[in-house]
């Protein structure tokens, strides 16, 4: 039964969504190249306009789920009001599209993404693509999978699954809290590696801590070992310049829904060659799943699909290539430095890195004795200010390229103001 309240509420959330489109489809001019030659805080907080988030939120939880700005919105809603009119030139052309190669939309990504099109794959997420390795990598019972003890659920859980079901062996090695060096981490993987280890899976970056894992040195340690490199990189798609071919892994998966700002519900998988196709089942089938001459996009195929968040993907490729990622990476390198130094000064414990190189938009602390899910609850209700973390006292911090240094400010003043309400020094 509906109370008032809920009622009030459920009014309240109705009249702002069918306020959406228009403010969504509102066209915000760019800011030009010319701008960031003579003011970069300009230039990102003009940026800032493009997406819908009301100036006085300020998010810093963008590794859980990004916010799509203009241009994707648009995208998606132009899409559906010409999909949805069933005027598609061909008899069968109707707006499902989830039995061809989609092409269109992979491309571009395996592009950003330092790939060819014939490795990449556009799925819905990181869990189904996650669930596509563990799932369909060949292995028999005693094999083991080598994982960190900071992958997430989605990482995790499909491994513990096969292992409950098959009979294979999960392992798993303890990153460092924090890590001071890549050789901290590779050598923690080589001691784990044992003549069982048939593949090594592991965050690109954690999703715990925001640690920047030294993917190209770990796949080459696989490689030399004979053993698959497979990489969860959720946060690194739109975070920072990443080139697949160029780390040498084997099988890389992510979302776009997070860093990229693309439409929730795009994923993807990529595979390195076909001798790794061969040792990787589909988990998910229809016609065409064991055509010869099909590539990486067999995994493609699940049926009837969404056709307009493909066309937010594109936008949301399109916007992050005219800032050029280069651009993201060292703004994003940048904030977040800052926030980290600054809770660093409020004697948090480190436990991303030191090393700023091993971090990029996302730092984590322990703040003890604050407990998390007091902060996290106080700073939304009372400052719309949104944070994440975990029990009892870890924080993580995520900055996305549009906040400005005054969001940031703004956080680290209340955050000083809780501690003073709580009596911590």
């Amino acid at each position: 039964m509906f109370d008032r309240r809920s009622m009030l509420a459920n009014s309240l959330f109705a009249g702002a969504a069918s306020a959406l489109p228009a403010a969504a489809l509102a066209e915000v001019p760019l800011p030009g190249d010319d701008l960031y030659a003579r003011n970069e805080d300009a230039y990102w907080a003009t940026l800032r306009k493009q997406f819908l988030i009301p100036a006085g939120v300020v998010n810093l939880n963008n590794g859980t789920v990004g916010s799509s700005p203009r241009p994707v919105l648009k995208a998606i809603y132009d899409s559906y009001e010409l999909t949805e009119q069933m005027m598609q030139p061909e008899p069968e052309g109707y707006p499902i599209w989830g039995y061809g190669p989609w092409t269109e939309f992979r491309a571009p990504f395996a592009q950003l993404m330092g790939a060819r099109v014939d490795q990449m794959a556009v799925l819905r997420n990181a869990t189904e693509a996650n669930n596509v390795v563990a799932g369909g990598f060949d292995m028999k019972p005693g094999d083991e999978v080598l994982i960190s003890d900071e992958e997430h659920g989605s990482g995790e859980q499909p491994w513990m699954l096969r292992a409950k079901r098959y009979g294979i062996v999960v392992k798993k090695f303890n990153l460092p809290k924090p890590a001071l060096t890549p050789a901290d981490i590779l050598n923690r993987i080589n001691d784990a590696i044992t003549p069982k280890t048939r593949i090594i899976f592991v965050s690109h970056i954690s999703t715990n801590s925001g640690l920047i894992l030294p993917a190209k040195e770990i796949a080459a340690l696989a490689r030399s070992k004979g053993i698959i490199s497979a990489f969860d990189g959720a946060h690194a798609a739109g975070m920072l310049k990443v080139d697949l071919n160029e780390i040498g892994c084997d099988i890389y998966t992510g979302s776009m829904h997070k860093w990229l700002f693309a439409t929730k519900g795009t994923g993807f998988l990529f595979v390195r060659d076909k001798g790794v196709m061969e040792r990787l089942w589909p988990t998910t089938v229809t016609g065409g799943w064991d055509a010869p001459a099909r590539d990486v996009d067999r995994y493609s195929q699940i049926g009837s699909s969404n056709i307009p968040a493909m066309m937010g993907l594109l936008a949301a490729i399109k916007l992050a290539n005219s800032i050029g990622i280069e651009r993201i990476e060292k703004r994003h390198r940048v904030l977040a430095d800052y926030l980290h130094s600054e809770m660093m000064k409020r004697g948090s414990k480190d436990l991303t890195s030191p090393d700023p190189a091993m971090r990029c938009a996302i730092a984590t602390v322990d703040m003890a004795p604050v407990q998390m899910h007091e902060l996290m609850d106080w700073m939304w209700a009372n400052h719309r200010i949104r944070v994440r973390g975990g029990a009892p006292s870890r924080i993580r911090l995520s900055t996305p390229y549009y906040l400005e240094k005054a969001d940031i400010d703004r956080f680290l003043d209340r955050f000083d103001a809780f501690r003073k309400m709580k009596g911590i020094a």
